[in-house]
């Protein structure tokens, strides 16, 4: 029987949340995915060894790892809440810290990361009786009550592999409160030690040919968007962009992030990567050309990307069945070294993103499983056929019990043991294509697009997302002039090259727009205009007034804070 080939990809990824001023982490959320979600991806694979994948890093989520393990080999952490968290006498610090540590310690999925433990729930019932009489009244609260949240927030952000590895950490769950700083100095160094050993990890699991390491461009831009704002208009002819017409030399910057890409890349995993998972799946014709350029096997986008793009491509054609088209490999130039384009099931990535998390983790493997059996029934035509299951490999697992423990590791133990459906990654798929010489489709159009709706109208196209880009854009024309003036010096130049990139990544205009919670709006609004604050200066310009105004308010009702969205 004919094999259905499988690539899962696991994309890890966090804007850069780094001060580059003072160097200090304003936000906690790589360490936190650290000690839960690539930690636990890392140890299903390892106890699976004929399961396949693909694990996608951005670079600068490589950087802000390597970061924090070289804060706990020096002993001196720059992460504000993690500092706390290892600090001797909670009864002594600041107001700001005590305020930073009720913020940050309920920022979590309540159904599946508070609710299950009653002392957490009670530390978050006092602090609301609290609320209700005014924040005032919260400054009176215990170093030992701050000790208990502190404790509890990192508890919950354990990986359940974690768990099950080291009984200290059950140990401490299971007390539940008066922790004391000897209890937060062991889970503090159980931290350091669990970030230290994640890269090599990965290492040594692309070492054994088990899973393909690919990049991203190395700051996470939208890159389409930067080479050209009109890209827009492929998926979206009516959509309004930014009043500049251009990004001023978004093709070279394109370039930069991509050449930056493959050299950390080569620096953390002594190897070269084979493939690009652009930033939100976002992909044009002109971004593949600067792939190929740099001599890449393959990209990956959304599944309506491809639909647009079939559509320009023959426009006098109706579309076929999504069986006929899907499954399939597609080459958008027809050189013999054009590189390949593969495309995800969006129902399939969509049911683990937000589906299976509601069901009991066998029934929904199986269901995964007979929803491939029933795409290899439909296949047979196509001669080597594969199914991308392409979505976040750190956010879904929040909203799943157990940090989605039993829906993976069922799902690998059928996969594994599967007659027929083989899990591959697109670098060994690509191999044997070539060998078997398959049929490879070409696509004579590529219609711009990302993986949310196949547009690009999460980044762009209203107010407050386009004032964004303005704001960019005029930062990066002063940029230009003071870079070819000649008053900088080399080690300045590189640090302003450093902080145009960090803002120039796609996730601060992800979450401008009034669909998002008002409180993550506040904290991505202020990081981005920090980011563009802190390049005027290393420019040595006047930050504008308009830089200091926030750019979005985010939706007054809305609570749900979406790291995540649905394809379609």
């Amino acid at each position: 029987m004919k094999p259905l080939n499988l690539a899962l990809l696991w994309h890890m990824h966090q804007p850069d949340y780094r001060d580059r001023d003072t160097g200090e982490f304003l936000l906690p959320w790589v360490y936190l995915h650290a000690i839960k979600d690539y930690t636990d991806m890392a140890h299903h694979l390892e106890q699976h060894p004929c399961v396949k994948a693909i694990v996608n890093f951005v670079p600068i989520l490589l950087d802000q790892l390597e970061d924090y393990a070289q804060q706990f080999t020096q002993k001196k952490i720059r992460d504000p809440l993690l500092r706390l968290l290892a600090t001797p006498d909670l009864n002594m610090i600041t107001v700001n810290e005590r305020a930073s540590i009720l913020n940050s310690c309920f920022q979590s999925n309540h159904a599946t990361m508070l609710k299950p433990y009653p002392a957490y729930q009670h530390l978050h019932d006092v602090y609301d009786m609290l609320k209700r009489q005014g924040d005032k009244d919260l400054i009176y609260v215990s170093g030992q009550y701050l000790a208990d949240l502190l404790m509890w927030y990192h508890l919950a952000w354990t990986g359940e592999s974690v768990r099950r590895s080291h009984e200290f950490v059950v140990k401490l769950m299971a007390q539940g409160k008066n922790f004391s700083y000897t209890d937060r100095l062991q889970l503090f160094n159980l931290i350091g030690k669990l970030i230290q050993e994640l890269i090599p990890r990965y290492r040594e699991l692309a070492a054994s040919g088990q899973i393909e390491l690919s990049t991203t461009p190395h700051f996470h831009p939208l890159a389409p968007l930067l080479i050209d704002f009109s890209s827009a208009r492929d998926s979206l002819p009516e959509a309004t962009l930014p009043s500049n017409a251009i990004y001023p030399g978004g093709c070279e910057r394109v370039t930069f992030h991509v050449k930056s890409a493959i050299n950390r890349h080569r620096q953390y995993f002594d190897t070269q990567p084979a493939g690009f998972w652009p930033a939100e799946g976002g992909i044009s014709k002109d971004l593949l050309n600067i792939f190929m350029e740099l001599d890449c096997q393959w990209s990956a986008s959304g599944e309506g990307v491809l639909v647009n793009s079939l559509r320009k491509s023959f426009p006098n054609q109706s579309l076929p069945n999504r069986n006929h088209y899907l499954y399939r490999p597609y080459q958008v130039s027809e050189e013999k070294n054009g590189m390949f384009c593969f495309f995800r099931d969006d129902k399939l990535s969509d049911m683990i993103g937000f589906e299976y998390s509601k069901w009991f983790g066998r029934d929904a493997a199986e269901n995964f499983i007979h929803m491939l059996e029933k795409i290899h029934h439909e296949v047979q035509a196509i001669t080597y056929p594969i199914v991308s299951v392409i979505l976040d490999g750190e956010n879904a697992w929040e909203s799943y019990p157990y940090n989605g423990y039993y829906f993976l590791k069922d799902l690998y133990d059928l996969l594994e043991n599967h007659p027929f459906i083989q899990t591959t990654t697109y670098r060994d798929y690509i191999v044997n294509l070539i060998d078997t010489q398959a049929e490879t489709q070409i696509l004579p159009v590529l219609a711009a697009g990302s993986w949310v709706y196949g547009s690009f109208s999460t980044w762009i196209g209203d107010h407050d997302k386009n004032l964004a880009w303005d704001l960019l854009c005029t930062a990066k024309q002063s940029y230009d002039f003071v870079m070819k003036s000649g008053r900088l010096t080399d080690e300045e130049k590189l640090m302003v090259e450093q902080q145009l990139a960090s803002c120039e990544s796609s996730d601060w205009f992800w979450w401008f727009g009034d669909y998002n919670s008002a409180q993550a709006v506040a904290s991505f609004d202020q990081l981005f205009r920090k980011n563009l604050a802190n390049l005027y200066r290393l420019l040595k310009l006047p930050v504008p007034a308009i830089v200091l105004e926030p750019i979005s308010q985010g939706g007054r009702y809305t609570e749900v804070i979406e790291t995540m969205r649905r394809s379609s």
